[in-house]
């Protein structure tokens, strides 16, 4: 697996498990990271205390989860039933596994579900989500390729500046403001590490602003969700997008067109988080963020 950047190293109900780990020593506990070109965050783990796994922290995930491919290189899971799941790009079918630990540096979950998906980040074998950390501040330290879980929230360091969060449903939404021919147009965002873009825009945003015809289309792309449906975008630049007190200039931004209903919520994705370093706080009201030196750095192009 290639990193641009590499540092050494569910539901709620099974979350409380928590509270038995060395999670719960009072101390934060520091995960190291592994930042991919598709700008995903791949973390390494212990499956069961024998298999080592590449896991990508996916920020709209739910459960934990192992690919098709990742799945037959372990020894360990066994998967117990077949269930219907829905996805981003359709329904399809997936096997579950009922009971597994998972290592993660010096945080250990037992009793954890796992659900079998065909697509993850490129290179990794599976995701976990932000829901193993429930009612924990989390840290995402792009800088020192890190997160760190905090028992609460810490007193946040000088030049950080806050942004409200909704939490529903398990995700996470940020607003963000969006210039198109000099109108600003506010619009909440589902806070995405698992989409390698920047930017991606819901069907009414791009219907309401007509955005196709008022921006320059540099592409199409082909995305694919975790179950294998494949879906198309355009991607185009959009002059200016803004964060709290940040502004990006040139952002690239892509939406459907001509396949209203897809696309429900917007997407605010890894391109453009992993140029803050930033704290989630541990009720999940606010996130504090810092822009670090990958700001001004070009975006991905994705092929």
């Amino acid at each position: 697996m290639k990193f641009k950047h590499f540092a050494p190293s569910a539901v709620i109900v099974f979350l409380i498990i928590l509270a038995s780990s060395s999670h719960c020593s009072g101390q934060s506990d520091t995960i190291y990271f592994g930042l991919t070109h598709h700008n995903n965050i791949v973390i390494k783990a212990l499956l069961n205390e024998s298999d080592s796994v590449y896991l990508m922290f996916h920020t709209a995930a739910h459960s934990v989860t192992l690919t098709t491919d990742g799945a037959e290189k372990q020894q360990s899971i066994i998967w117990d039933s077949e269930e219907d799941v829905k996805s981003w790009g359709g329904n399809s079918k997936a096997r579950f596994s009922s009971s597994n630990s998972l290592r993660i540096g010096s945080i250990v979950l037992d009793s954890l579900p796992i659900w079998e998906t065909i697509n993850s980040g490129p290179g990794t074998d599976g995701k976990i989500g932000l829901d193993l950390f429930y009612g924990s501040a989390v840290e995402m330290n792009f800088t020192k390729n890190i997160l760190v879980i905090h028992q609460a929230t810490p007193e946040i360091p000088d030049g950080f500046f806050k942004v409200n969060l909704e939490y529903q449903d398990g995700m996470l939404f940020i607003e963000g403001t969006s210039t198109i021919e000099e109108e600003s147009h506010q619009n909440r965002f589902l806070f995405h590490t698992g989409y390698g873009g920047a930017i991606l825009f819901d069907d009414d945003f791009a219907l309401e602003t007509q955005i196709g015809s008022k921006i320059e289309i540099t592409s199409k792309q082909e995305l694919k969700d975790s179950y294998g449906n494949t879906f198309f975008t355009k991607m185009g630049n959009l002059s200016k997008f803004k964060i709290g007190e940040e502004t990006f200039e040139n952002i690239p931004v892509g939406f459907f067109e001509g396949d209203l209903g897809r696309q429900k919520v917007s997407v605010m994705g890894g391109d453009l988080l992993k140029r803050f370093d930033l704290i989630i706080d541990s009720k999940r009201e606010y996130v504090y963020l810092k822009t670090n030196l990958m700001k001004g750095e070009q975006y991905t192009v994705f092929e």
